[in-house]
């Protein structure tokens, strides 16, 4: 399955027999690599009914690779409701030869993508950017795009320096026929770039006859600071911050800070710097009680500058529902962010994730189809679609969800978790201690994967091995912060009960923001008939 749906992604392109290994195996993988390929596109080919001789699926290239040569369609997927028209806005072309300048066309692809997906949503949806930006210098044709967005119309754009001007040249295409809509060039200095995004998404939404609505058009026009600085600065931090990765997002930090510095009412920049902190216990293991402070206060500032963006409201529900517990409030901030900006898929994943937290499965499951639908590329909206899935314990669907997030990238830790707690439960152990030993290595370390693998070794009667692992997280938090529930998730693994409470008491005095994934984690089943446990919710708040 992992194969074919590698194939079907890549449908048209050649995919080498080397690539299928190092994406599907590794380069020491200690079994017949070659064999198990040839096997597995046999076994492809069987159940298509598929002829290697006359092939109407796979195309055998000798001594190179395959090719899936089918027409593929997409539907749309379940409780997702279809758009009137997609459009999916291509990366910025970069032609200046000037390194300096790729954040500059990096975000004119961002805010046109952002300010486009706020002019009418009930008849304009827009791809994402992760799944844009995966496109960054690809070699496949805009037919081969369009299909793999699933977008009517594409924007494609570029940026090159003439002197102290930019120009800048943007075509709106349709993908049925490639026939070109419409073009403009625009010559700013970068002083006036910020009115730009303003001109482009009226002239193209209008070329794809949405009407406009002078209420859309003020709210586009108030996204960004007019203080060139501050401008360049946020533009500056967000590319860092797109890199997800402890270092980047201490750049990100950094730039973001020196935004607000410049303009203390950026909402733009505040809310980027309340989403680096907010995420922080989850993804570095930070301490939530230095963190909440941070989120909170910048979370605050973003919606103070501008209540009516949707960044702004969608960190203030991630601070609600992260480190204030209150589900209620972050539900209210969640759904405006959705209203505001339809086309915000990290909204919607965040907001399907709180959903499913609550017990709402239908309604996460319907907005995460939403979330993966903008973002069909990104690893990480299947990836928390697959937790969704799990807490509502449709696991068939969350080792689907994980298998496509590790499929799209296969360096993505949390879908290698996603697929190993799946696996757990599914009662494939052996394939659950594998996937959470590359997810553990691949986030560097970070608490989830590695408690949850001892849990599994725990399951699995290698309780000796678990022990380690706690003996080892107990050393780590000598020197840092080590989420308390890690160490209870161990101990619920070992079925020491007494012990599992107590590491979640110390976790409930810390507000480990991981005590989120009580209600609903089926890796807590046993200790729910527990009065304790169920006292514990109830303080959390988590029986509202």
């Amino acid at each position: 399955m992992d194969l074919l749906i590698l194939l079907v992604m890549r449908r048209g392109a050649l995919v080498s027999r080397q690539e299928i290994i190092e994406r599907l195996w590794s380069n020491d993988a200690a079994i017949d690599v070659d064999t198990g390929l040839n096997t597995a596109i046999r076994k492809i080919r069987r159940a298509l009914q598929d002829s290697p001789e006359r092939p109407a699926f796979i195309e055998t290239v000798v001594g190179k690779g395959y090719r899936f040569v089918a027409e593929v369609e997409s539907p749309v997927v379940d409780d997702a409701e279809a758009p009137g028209v997609m459009l999916a806005v291509l990366p910025f072309a970069n032609l200046s030869g000037d390194h300096e300048r790729e954040h500059v066309a990096d975000g004119l692809t961002d805010d046109t993508i952002a300010a486009l997906s706020q002019l009418d949503p009930e008849r304009l949806s827009v791809i994402g950017r992760t799944s844009a930006m995966a496109h960054k210098g690809s070699r496949k044709s805009l037919a081969e795009i369009a299909r793999d967005l699933n977008a009517q119309f594409v924007v494609e754009g570029s940026v090159r320096s003439e002197g102290k001007l930019l120009r800048i040249r943007c075509t709106l295409i349709r993908a049925s026929d490639q026939s070109q809509l419409w073009s403009q060039s625009y010559d700013r200095e970068l002083t006036s770039l910020l009115d730009v995004q303003r001109e482009l998404s009226i002239a193209i939404a209008g070329q794809v006859r949405v009407q406009l609505s002078p209420e859309r058009l003020e709210s586009v026009g108030r996204r960004h600071t007019r203080n060139e600085s501050a401008y360049d600065s946020y533009l500056r931090g967000r590319r860092f911050w797109n890199q997800l990765t402890p270092a980047s997002t201490r750049m990100a930090i950094e730039y973001y800070s020196r935004a607000t510095a410049v303009d203390p009412v950026y909402a733009l920049a505040w809310a980027g710097l309340a989403e680096a902190f907010a995420g922080a216990p989850i993804n570095a293991d930070a301490d939530p009680a230095v963190m909440q402070l941070l989120a909170r206060a910048a979370a605050e500032r973003a919606v103070r500058a501008n209540p009516e963006l949707s960044e702004s409201q969608h960190v203030a529900g991630q601070v609600q529902w992260f480190f204030e517990w209150d589900f209620r409030a972050a539900d209210a901030a969640f759904r405006k962010a959705v209203a505001l900006d339809s086309s915000n898929a990290w909204a919607h994943s965040m907001y399907g994730h709180a959903l499913s937290q609550l017990g709402r499965h239908e309604e996460a499951r319907g907005v995460m189809n939403r979330a993966c639908l903008l973002e069909p590329l990104s690893p990480l909206h299947h990836a928390m679609a697959s937790q969704v899935a799990f807490q509502a314990r449709d696991l068939s669907l969350a080792s689907e969800r994980a298998r496509r997030a590790i499929v799209i990238d296969p360096e993505f830790w949390v879908g290698h978790m996603m697929r190993g707690q799946a696996c757990e439960q599914l009662g494939e152990m052996d394939a659950a201690l594998e996937a959470l030993a590359t997810a553990s290595r691949l986030s560097g370390g970070n608490s989830k994967p590695v408690a949850t693998r001892a849990y599994v070794l725990a399951r699995t009667g290698q309780g000796a091995g678990a022990r380690d692992v706690a003996t080892m997280l107990e050393e780590v938090a000598r020197s840092r912060f080590v989420p308390p529930y890690a160490m209870a998730l161990i101990y619920a693994g070992l079925d020491e009960r007494e012990t599992a409470l107590e590491w979640l008491e110390r976790a409930h005095s810390t507000r480990d923001v991981h005590l989120v994934f009580l209600p609903v984690d089926p890796k807590w089943d046993r200790l729910r008939a527990d009065p304790r446990f169920a006292a514990l919710l109830e303080r959390c708040g988590f029986g509202r």
